[in-house]
């Protein structure tokens, strides 16, 4: 169970393989266990990292934080370990935050993969969604809340299902007051005027049927992207390693080995 201190905070972190670095950073209230199927095909290749962010699984649970704070993580995160040269794969809140790394320091990230992303942000997706649909919500908990959501934010509702299950087995709950600390995080940001500063080769994936981080937030970050590429997942929404397990992999394989 490898832990490590940076910026006074104590982060969580497993590591797979060997060979060239790769990051992997999770979304919002999860951690390292999404990644069950990234983790498995990269580790193939490469080191393998992944991190639970402060706030979230392993990783201590701090009162207040901001998404700068993640970011800043990650590049104390790679001195300590020695990372002078990084892939990044985020997904959802940690596109986010791999944006925010490779603006900071892009010279030392070579390639990164950006699921689910946006490039700016008024709330956390989450926030809206529920803004949105606030009639529908009346009355139920967080849990039951996003239960009612799901039909929003997916679209292969019997895999993500299975898969919840699955990875949710050692997976720390966050309290009330741990979430919103998290979703605080991801208030008003926007990486729009800075993603020029981006020298990774990019690419970018949303499904078509996700309703937090639609396909045009996908495409407008690959706008500002020098060498980025946009891929739009038909049958997924905001899971898609887990609604098109195959496809992911294929494009994925393909755009690394390019």
């Amino acid at each position: 169970m490898p832990e490590i201190n940076v910026n006074g905070v104590q982060l969580y972190y497993e590591e797979y393989g060997s060979g060239e670095p790769f990051i992997l950073l999770h979304g919002l209230g999860g951690d390292h266990h999404m990644f069950e199927s990234e983790i498995n095909e990269l580790k193939k290749s490469y080191r393998v990292i992944a991190l639970d962010s402060r706030g979230h699984g392993k990783s201590e649970k701090v009162p207040h934080y901001t998404l700068d704070d993640h970011v800043q993580d990650v590049i104390a995160f790679m001195d300590e370990l020695n990372i002078e040269k990084t892939n990044l794969l985020g997904a959802s809140m940690g596109s986010y935050v791999a944006q925010g790394v490779a603006v900071s320091i892009p010279n030392r990230i070579k390639k990164m993969i950006l699921v689910v992303a946006k490039a700016y942000g008024k709330t956390s997706s989450t926030a809206r969604l529920q803004a949105e649909h606030a009639d529908e919500l009346k009355g139920l908990t967080e849990e039951e809340q996003m239960y009612a959501l799901s039909k929003y934010i997916f679209h292969n509702l019997e895999a993500v299902g299975e898969w919840s299950q699955r990875v949710a087995v050692d997976v720390p709950v966050l309290t009330p007051e741990q979430q919103e600390a998290a979703r605080k995080a991801l208030v008003n940001f926007d990486f729009r005027p800075q993603l020029h500063k981006v020298t990774a080769e990019t690419l970018v994936i949303n499904g078509r049927y996700d309703g937090l981080n639609p396909p045009k937030e996908g495409r407008e970050v690959v706008k500002f992207i020098p060498h980025a590429t946009f891929v739009e997942f038909e049958h997924s929404g905001h899971a898609p390693s887990v609604e098109e397990p195959e496809r992911f992999k294929q494009v994925v394989t393909a755009f690394l080995a390019g």
